[in-house]
């Protein structure tokens, strides 16, 4: 189990790395051209593209978050690994739901 997550956790860095310089790309071209919030949520409502990009963004730091925080309370917290794993899913969880909301407030009708 410990060598899966290693190779998933593996994974989900790849797919984040794109997913963060364009992210972080949105971010400087909406500072460079002055858009408000309200700009850019105009520019973000309804886009299915954005929320599939975003949604994937979400799902994809839950998982690697989790992973990571499984293996930091074993091998830092000396937490037993069942412990940890119930842990690492509550946090998964937490930031799906949180991001999730975050994205609908953003592409979807407003404020969840």
């Amino acid at each position: 189990m410990t060598a899966r997550l290693f190779l998933v956790q593996r994974l989900t860095a790849v797919i984040l790395a794109p997913l963060v310089l364009v992210h972080l790309g949105v971010i400087v071209y909406a500072v460079r051209n002055g858009l408000s919030a309200g700009e850019i949520l105009d520019r973000t409502r309804g886009s299915l593209g954005w929320a599939a990009f975003y949604g994937g963004f979400v799902l994809t730091v839950s998982v690697h978050g989790a992973i990571g925080l499984r293996a930091a309370l074993i091998e830092w917290g000396g937490q037993g690994r069942r412990t940890a794993a119930r842990v690492a899913l509550a946090a998964a969880l937490l930031l799906l739901v949180l991001g999730l909301r975050a994205v609908w407030a953003v592409v979807g009708g407003g404020a969840p």
